[in-house]
């Protein structure tokens, strides 16, 4: 296994920010301004992104977080959702525009997520103790940092830093080696003691921003942190906390979430927060299972905000034989959806060939809307 501190290249659709046009923004495909350009309005509630000669501009630290060969991605997936829902409720799409993080780069970040050493006196992890018993040595507390910086139009129509985002992820299970491509063994890591490392470094972080001349002072930075989920999970961590410093070094108050993710069907006799949800879907597969043969699984991932549903992502994996059985399918699995499955929240359904290529999807956003469905294929 490789030695921890890899590189992993974090990839967000240009989808994700292409934003919610208003009076002050341009509501056309690209809009223009001195020095900038920006991805323009595309869906209703994200942000606009911005455009350098031509080029998406990708953010300074891009692909740095700190993983082990068998990271889960989920995690990386769901980190930077969450970093945007909670950029939302302080950053308003329609006043502001999204920038990748312009002012952390490769080489700070990697200090920063490295254990505290003599030469490394930035690192936010504890020193080495030197002892490889899973519940005598230090374990690697903060995982990965991520930056959003949010950007508004200044009186020479040039765009400035107006706010900031930073994520803290953090563990709550640290695998580790105790020689170079020996077995995996995990320090659990309590949640009290979770929570007491992430606010430590928190603030160190949020001193050390103040401190940066890229920071224009007294600008808004909120400061989101978010439990990693372990690595066998089917579903990604979540923010399970969040504090705006308006001005200075100081932390601002903190406001806990009650935000989770669970996979239906429910395994390991785990609870979901609402039954009526995952039974649902079990009426959904059990409809879909008896439709058509050669399926492998039908699964979910489904987010809450305390016991109300988010949001739904559904996988089906299945052999076809022909484009007409996909075709049938898929015409199927959206019938099958409008008779079972939540009609008030964001539905995906993904169809998936036994080589793991999306073959179709089914797409339903809100109440009152239509469901969306394609069909991939060969000309």
């Amino acid at each position: 296994m490789k030695k921890l501190g890899i590189v992993f290249s974090l990839c967000l659709s240009v989808l994700l920010f292409a934003g919610c046009g208003n009076d002050s923004m341009s509501n056309s495909s690209s809009a223009t301004s001195k020095g900038f350009q920006t991805t323009g309005r595309n869906v209703d509630g994200e942000y606009q992104g911005v455009i350098e000669d031509g080029h998406y501009l990708t953010s300074k630290s891009r692909g740095v977080v700190l993983v082990k060969d068998s990271e889960n991605i989920l995690n990386l997936q769901s980190f930077e959702r969450g970093l945007l829902n909670i950029s939302k409720q302080e950053f308003s799409p329609k006043k502001y525009i999204f920038q990748e993080g312009q002012v952390l780069n490769k080489s700070t970040v990697y200090k920063w997520l490295g254990r505290k050493t003599k030469k490394n006196t930035l690192g936010l992890n504890p020193k080495d103790n030197g002892s490889k018993d899973p519940k005598k040595r230090n374990p690697m507390y903060v995982q990965a940092i991520s930056e959003q910086d949010y950007m508004q139009k200044d009186d020479n129509d040039k765009l400035v830093l107006s706010g900031m985002t930073i994520g803290i992820a953090m563990n709550r299970k640290d695998y580790y080696q105790k020689e170079e491509y020996g077995a995996t063994y995990i320090s659990d890591i309590s949640k009290e003691k979770m929570l007491q490392e992430g606010r430590i470094a928190a603030a160190k972080v949020l001193a050390r921003l103040r401190q940066m001349k890229d920071v224009p002072k007294n600008i808004p930075i909120v400061i989101a942190m978010f439990e990693q989920a372990p690595q066998d999970s089917l579903v990604g961590g979540t923010i399970y906390a969040y504090t705006v410093s308006k001005k200075g070094a100081e932390l601002g108050s903190w406001t806990e979430t009650d935000y989770q993710s669970c996979v239906f069907p429910a395994t390991d006799g785990k609870k979901v927060p609402n039954d009526n949800d995952e039974e649902s879907f079990l009426n959904f597969k059990n409809k879909v299972q008896n439709f058509f043969p050669n399926l492998a699984g039908v699964t979910a991932q489904a987010y809450y905000e305390g016991k109300t549903l988010q949001g739904l992502n559904i996988n089906i994996t299945t052999q076809f034989y022909s484009q007409t059985e996909v075709i049938s399918f898929t015409q199927y699995i959206t019938r099958a959806a409008k008779q079972y499955l939540p009609a008030n929240v964001p539905l995906n359904i993904k169809v998936r060939g036994s080589d793991g290529n999306v073959q179709s999807f089914v797409s339903h956003q809100q109440r009152g809307d239509d469901y969306y469905t394609h069909v991939f294929g060969s000309y």
